[in-house]
């Protein structure tokens, strides 16, 4: 607004429109941007900035399925971090229960955390590939039968677990739940990792190919074309001209010959 003196955006835009030119090769489909500017810096940091805009637009948008993953697991990933931390500030501040773990072993409450955090993943995973895939697909079928198998085979060993009531079962569930929230992070982390790797095998969506320096010439207005045009106008209006004015004075020197006027014959 302030290097065209508008006063309103529409105005600026118009402005900008007029000055930018955008086109797409049909053979290369390379995008072309060109900007026009009394500062031949600003034509350059014009360019340059459609190019940084559409770079953090795509960005914004996600627009690959490997992005999509990668921006999905990365939050999933961060939330478990915290769950995660919670988990772990909690059953420090029980304290360690040897008695707990002699009734429960370690390994079968690590085996109920793995189960579980098994069947979040499968849950993740299935909810990632509803967003493509319809649900008679064969992947989703897949999916949603191991989850019902993990979650009947969860289901068992809560009951089994419930017949003990034992004193020490809070520190048991504080324990499953530790164990629960870290092999969670843990898939949660190799989840991410390939959307990462995913995404970095595709390549930029965006690549530069030539970047926008300050031109060293003008390149309008084109001085040879308007000095032409200017001569063969002068000519012309030269021309017309001598022929009017030859006419006029034809005219006076013989009335007779003269166009009578006011309709007298």
């Amino acid at each position: 607004m302030e290097a065209y003196k508008s006063k309103y955006r529409f105005e600026a835009r118009k402005e900008l429109e007029q000055n930018v030119r955008i086109a797409l090769g049909k053979k290369d489909g390379l995008i072309s941007v060109e900007a026009d500017s009394k500062d031949p810096k600003m034509a350059a940091d014009m360019a340059n900035q459609h190019v940084a805009e559409l770079r953090r637009l795509t960005g914004e948008l996600a627009l690959t399925e490997a992005q999509q993953r990668r921006a999905f697991f990365e939050g999933e990933l961060k939330r478990t971090q915290l769950k995660l931390a919670d988990a772990q500030r909690i059953l420090q501040s029980s304290g360690f229960n040897p008695g707990a773990l002699k009734i429960e072993p370690k390994v079968a409450a690590e085996g109920y955390a793995t189960l579980r955090a098994q069947i979040t993943a499968t849950e993740v995973r299935l909810q990632t590939m509803r967003r493509g895939l319809a649900e008679t697909a064969p992947e989703i079928q897949q999916q949603a039968t191991l989850l019902g198998a993990l979650r009947a085979q969860l289901s068992k060993l809560e009951a089994t677990s419930a017949n003990n009531n034992s004193k020490d079962s809070d520190y048991i569930s504080r324990y499953r739940e530790f164990k629960y929230q870290e092999t969670l992070f843990e898939l949660f982390s190799k989840q991410f990792e390939i959307a990462r790797l995913d995404e970095s095998r595709e390549g930029a969506v965006i690549q530069v190919v030539d970047v926008a320096t300050p031109a060293e010439w003008k390149s309008k207005p084109k001085r040879a074309s308007i000095a032409a045009s200017t001569t063969v106008v002068t000519f012309f209006a030269f021309v017309i001209w001598v022929l009017v004015g030859n006419f006029w004075r034809k005219a006076k020197a013989e009335p007779a010959k003269a166009p009578r006027q006011n309709g007298s014959r």
